[in-house]
């Protein structure tokens, strides 16, 4: 425990290959007690599994080592910040030892800590009985599996600081857990502080995706166009009860307010009152923000109900190879002809497997893009005298999807007219790698702790204190006497950001004020999202998509279930993560009464 009043956090990454300027920007400011860093997805972890199997010295994020630690470390070490990273990927220690070298190097004293006892790959076969948590599927063979990690929680980032660390690498970890294990070392929380731990866990996420929080995907990014490219770092200073603001460095572009920090709160939380981590089980239902000044938002509210038995364990393995390529057909009738080149080079490629004496290919995807094609029922415009058109396809082996590369390639002279490409290398077969996720009991697994290569004494096992949980509480009616209507796009009304979870989306939707939530309700019905997104929900679904309602930010929350087409790099889709959706429903149309978008003044269409 420091003693300290507040603690300030800077987020320093958002995924692997987030800007290297990140680090020296925050150090900038110069009154930051921990940086945080979070490298790590599904995919990132199988690349990695992969790059540790060619060199056993790989597996990990490189450039957290060369690009954000090597030319900072004399500024870390002046000014005391603690690192605390995921950059571990499946090969902690190797992470620490290249690190320990560059900072001996530069003749700097610093303590590296390394987290251990996530990585599972070699318990494969004890998984074999397991089943999906999602979809029921059974495991994987275990030779395709390249990677099965446990998802750790915060404390034994907690112990490596307590225990003197000035940097903890970890591998496998929720997002947050950096975030939550600075604010446990510094105020002593405990095991059953429920919601002081859903607090800092509700920072970690506002921290965990760099600047999406300070104008990134931002609904108005109008607003801040012309400081977005050079947009801050998020930066959360903690209080021991838990509160916290969101700011970032003076000087800095991009914009930190309710609208920003509310759209990340929401970004791919699932149920928002029974958000499961490791250590905590959070309820953001009731979570309140207030715009406290300039790029300062107030957060408090978030509650915890509790930590769950077990970890979520997901495996990424390989089935399968697939490709893709992106083409442009311009002129009269440009969606027609780039339809007539997708389905000539589809044909083509199968009557050539067939001819090499191989499997039919296993799926194929065709968008043409620049015809509203994402839209599915709701397209408004679709003529075009110039669209894109991706082509991609799946097939058992690297060699039936190499036919499908030639054989595109080689229909261009006989493609209709118009047809052209950016020139550059071509395309190559990669695995398709797919999510096995899965829970385990907290007991079976052992979690280590080394500090400059010495084993700290056993780190005991968690203890699960599940609590109930409060019933929901219920979206408030609109007025049903009121006649007068029109109406204006969502995005008049409401923030919205989206994102994955697997092959499952989450769409959020935030009132701009108070007086506008009832009538957003009223139209967004469960069934009107579904048929919203029917064109990319799985058929025959008994429950496509869940609603969930957050009273604190007047918020809804939706929850769509396989409807990404595996997601990730199992989907052949332009938008495997859901990443649009959010902007696909906010051209939706929203009735209110006209009083109230005369009270606003929104703009009304006749």
């Amino acid at each position: 425990m420091t003693g300290k009043e507040s603690i300030r956090i800077g987020g320093a990454s958002g995924f692997w290959g987030d800007a290297a300027l990140a680090t020296p920007q925050l150090l900038a400011s110069g009154d930051l007690d921990y940086m945080v860093y979070d490298y790590l997805a599904e995919v990132t972890m199988s690349i990695m599994a992969r790059a540790r199997a060619a060199d056993a010295s790989k597996g990990y994020a490189t450039d957290f080592v060369h690009a954000a630690m090597a030319p900072n470390l004399s500024q870390i070490a002046a000014q005391g910040v603690k690192v605390l990273a995921n950059a571990g990927g499946v090969n902690p220690r190797a992470c620490a030892e290249a690190l320990c070298k560059v900072i001996a190097d530069q003749g700097l004293e610093l303590k590296v800590a390394v987290v251990l006892g996530d990585d599972l790959a070699d318990r494969a076969e004890e998984f074999a009985h397991e089943t999906e948590m999602f979809s029921g599927e059974s495991f994987p063979e275990p030779s395709s599996i390249a990677s099965i990690n446990a998802y750790l929680g915060a404390f034994p980032i907690a112990a490596a600081l307590d225990a003197g660390a000035d940097i903890v690498i970890t591998g496998r970890c929720v997002d947050s857990a950096v975030t939550l294990g600075a604010c446990i070392h510094a105020f002593n929380w405990q095991r059953d502080d429920f919601d002081r731990l859903a607090q800092g866990s509700l920072a970690g996420h506002i921290l965990e995706c760099g600047t999406q929080a300070t104008g990134g995907n931002f609904t108005d990014w109008e607003s801040i166009v012309d400081t977005l490219g050079s947009a801050g770092y998020p930066i959360a200073e903690l209080s021991p009860d838990g509160g916290f603001t969101v700011s970032k460095p003076s000087g800095t572009g991009g914009l930190v307010s309710v609208g920003t920090v509310g759209e990340q709160m929401l970004y791919e939380i699932g149920d928002p009152g029974a958000y499961l981590l490791p250590d905590v089980v959070c309820d953001f239902t009731r979570v309140e923000l207030f715009q406290l000044g300039p790029d300062l938002v107030g957060v408090s509210g978030a509650r915890g109900h509790g930590a769950p038995s077990g970890y979520k364990v997901s495996a990424t393995w390989a089935d399968g190879f697939r490709a893709g390529q992106i083409w442009t057909m311009i002129g009269r009738g440009a969606p027609q002809k780039a339809q007539h080149l997708a389905e000539s080079i589809f044909a083509r490629t199968e009557a050539m497997l067939k001819q090499a004496g191989l499997e039919p290919l296993r799926e194929t995807s065709v968008e043409v893009l620049g015809v509203e094609s994402h839209f599915g029922s709701a397209v408004r415009y679709f003529r075009s005298r110039e669209v894109d058109v991706k082509l991609a396809v799946k097939h058992a082996s690297p060699k039936g999807v190499g036919i499908f590369l030639k054989e595109m390639v080689g229909l261009a002279l006989t493609a209709p007219p118009g047809l052209a490409s950016f020139a550059g290398a071509r395309a190559k077969p990669t695995p398709v790698v797919r999510l096995f996720s899965m829970l385990i009991p907290k007991e079976q697994l052992q979690i280590q702790i080394e500090l400059d290569g010495q084993l700290l004494p056993e780190f005991g096992a968690e203890v699960a204190r599940v609590q109930e949980l409060p019933s929901p509480i219920a979206v408030p009616a609109p007025d049903d006497s009121i006649t007068e209507f029109v109406d204006v796009p969502l995005e008049l009304l409401a923030f919205g950001r989206s994102g994955d979870k697997g092959d499952k989306a989450n769409i959020g939707i935030m009132a701009r004020h108070p007086d506008f939530l009832s009538w957003i309700a009223a139209t967004l019905t469960i069934e009107r999202v579904a048929s919203y997104f029917a064109h990319f929900l799985k058929a025959d679904q008994p429950v496509p998509v869940e609603r969930f309602y957050l009273p604190g930010t007047d918020a809804l929350n939706f929850l769509l279930h396989d409807v990404l087409g595996g997601g990730g790099t199992a989907s052949l889709r332009a938008d495997p993560q859901g990443k649009a959706y959010a902007q696909l429903l906010l051209t939706e149309r929203i009735a209110i009464p006209r009083a109230l978008a005369v009270e606003h003044q929104l703009p009304i269409t006749e």
